[in-house]
């Protein structure tokens, strides 16, 4: 069995050295002695020292250029199976170094903290911890990409190394490590200067300290509970590569997940760029390929959605499909960023707590401020996505969620966050402290507006007052039409009148369209009188297209003699009926927001 490394000569080295394999899993490797680190920077670039029983095949300095090395990978690779620990074979080193022979116990570890017998494996992560734990961290999963991806090669020696930060609180032991490993085994040695672990103030210390044993594994511990934000400004104040990675600490990092990004920002140090995220079974833990045909969006309530990039531009992609996808959004949770870029665009906002509205923050911050988001297709990452937040908000995750999003729209949204306002009117009641130094940091970095954004980067999103006739609710006396909370294919209903719009707001298009947001109120098939009316995705179908009549009073679908009628409100339905303008439980009055 061989690994490769560029050793120094007169000319170009290639070394290929016998491995006699242990059971261990090489990323584990604990750092070596004091003594030894004055000389781990030499060792983590050009790989072990020790070649006393090694080949040594040697090649002029003519082969240095990117393609004949690569070339000649492909030829040496093909020779040898070169390992049964998921370790990517590089020409450009081990990162592991070979003066000490301790391993971190990953069985211990993932031990000390495991599901007890009998124990709600879901409770403590609200995913199956248990599944997790039994899994290795050095586990195979399947290669994602496209074909034209796996094709491509990578100019490794031009790429600048990268620090890779990583935020947790109270995060399962095993996808920790598991994310920690991911990121050295299958990622070029010399590209990855340091993995820094920001311990949110996790109940056991423990968790980090024992990581901080492996190589390039450095652990920060919050002395009390900071927020994703803070954590995740200290770990970049703390990196001394010129490019930061942000990740979750529930991922795991897929073959060349990192050299595609780190070309974009070598590129160009304004682009903030991010993988796909293919998903990570919270039940299983079953590694599934996510479409590359997906951008992030959000609506008007600011809340972050995956939606599928329009026709045109899916059939611009299909010739190339390792374009890059410019985003609108960006999920937050993983994204590569010049570090200097980062510090002059403003970091994090320090004033948002624990979690949610970063996203929206810095994604407009970026687009805004002259820079620019990306997706590179050819680099996957896996990701653990979960139904519910493990961990408690000081003041609920609602109230935290609106402040954080109410900072971002009050900074970066102009008069376009009266749309926000009107999605969510709680958010109004929501105190979201002082923006005067984020209000003057737009002013500093010249920023455009968000109708420039709207414009340009997002012309997808319509505003509520651009190509509809009028926002409101519909009202019976007291009571208005209400969605009642249902969602998709739920049914709607009459409530008590309060005028904060949310489940009551509704808004007419020029199309005959009566929409709450994404969903549209539907006469289901088949239509008949008594049919209980829905709501369900807007697709501009003709059971979705109403009339309005005797002074806008009657609401008369379009293709029937059926009104909406709310005399079976006592059992919480809106029904369908045939019309007659007569019965006060037909007419409507419509009041504009």
């Amino acid at each position: 069995m061989y690994y490769i490394t560029v050793t120094e000569c007169d000319d170009l080295c290639l070394t290929f050295h016998s491995l006699s394999f242990q059971p261990e899993n090489l990323a584990l490797r604990l750092q070596p002695p004091a003594s030894a680190n004055e000389q781990s920077d030499e060792q983590l670039r050009h790989g072990p020292r020790d070649t006393s029983a090694s080949e040594h095949y040697t090649f002029n300095s003519s082969l240095k250029s990117s393609s004949k090395l690569i070339q000649l990978e492909k030829n040496s690779f093909s020779k040898f199976k070169f390992n049964k620990f998921n370790i990517i074979p590089s020409i450009f080193g081990n990162s592991y170094s070979d003066n000490t022979g301790e391993f971190l116990d990953e069985k211990a570890y993932i031990a000390a903290a495991t599901v007890k017998p009998g124990g709600d494996a879901y409770a403590r992560n609200k995913f199956n911890q248990a599944e997790s734990d039994r899994l290795a961290s050095n586990r195979a999963i399947p290669d994602t990409r496209n074909a034209m991806c796996r094709g491509i090669t990578w100019d490794h020696l031009s790429l600048p190394a990268t620090s890779v930060i990583i935020t947790f609180h109270n995060e399962a032991r095993s996808t920790l490590l598991r994310t920690v490993v991911s990121v050295l085994n299958r990622s070029p040695p010399h590209l990855i200067k340091e993995i820094i672990l920001v311990d949110d103030f996790s109940d056991n210390p423990a968790d980090g300290a024992e990581l901080a044993k492996i190589q390039k594994v450095r652990v920060l511990r919050n002395t009390k509970r900071e927020g994703l934000m803070r954590s995740r400004v200290r770990g970049s104040e703390a990196a001394t590569a010129p490019v930061l990675t942000f990740l979750d600490s529930h991922c795991e990092c897929n073959v060349h997940w990192l050299e595609p990004m780190l070309e974009r920002v070598l590129l160009d140090p304004t682009r903030v760029v991010c993988p796909i995220i293919d998903v990570i079974s919270m039940d299983t833990f079953q590694y599934i390929g996510a479409s590359a045909d997906l951008r992030g969006g959000f609506d008007w309530n600011l809340v972050f959605k995956w939606e599928y990039l329009t026709p045109q531009h899916k059939q611009q992609r299909l010739a190339d499909p390792t374009q890059v996808i410019r985003t609108p959004m960006i999920a937050g949770g993983l994204f590569m960023i010049d570090k200097t870029y980062f510090e002059k665009l403003g970091k994090y906002d320090m004033a948002m707590d624990i979690w949610g509205g970063e996203n929206l923050e810095i994604s407009f911050r970026v687009w805004q401020c002259g820079g620019s988001l990306e997706i590179v297709p050819c680099s996957r990452v896996g990701h653990v996505f979960r139904k519910q937040h493990p961990y408690s908000f000081p003041g609920g995750s609602g109230n935290v969620f609106a402040r954080n999003t109410r900072r971002a729209a009050e900074v970066w949204m102009d008069d376009y966050k009266k749309f926000y306002y009107s999605a969510v009117p709680l958010a109004k009641s929501i105190n979201y402290g002082n923006i005067d130094s984020r209000l003057e940091l737009r002013k500093q970095l010249s920023c455009r507006s968000f109708r420039w954004y709207l414009e340009t980067v997002y012309p997808e999103l319509k505003t509520p007052d651009g190509g509809h006739q009028s926002v409101g609710s519909f009202k019976q006396g007291l009571k208005c039409l209400d969605t009642l909370g249902h969602h998709s294919e739920g049914t709607v209903g009459i409530f008590t009148c309060h005028g904060n719009g949310g489940n009551q707001e509704w808004t007419i298009t020029l199309e005959g369209l009566i929409k709450h947001r994404e969903l549209c109120l539907t006469l289901p098939s088949p239509a008949k009188p008594g049919t209980a009316l829905t709501i369900e995705p807007c697709q501009n179908a003709p059971q979705q297209k109403w009339d309005r009549s005797g002074n806008g009073r009657v609401i008369k679908a379009a293709s029937h003699n059926l009104c909406v009628d709310s005399k079976y409100e006592k059992k919480n339905a809106v029904t369908a009926e045939v019309c007659d303008s007569t019965v006060l439980t037909q007419r409507w009055l419509f009041r504009k927001a």
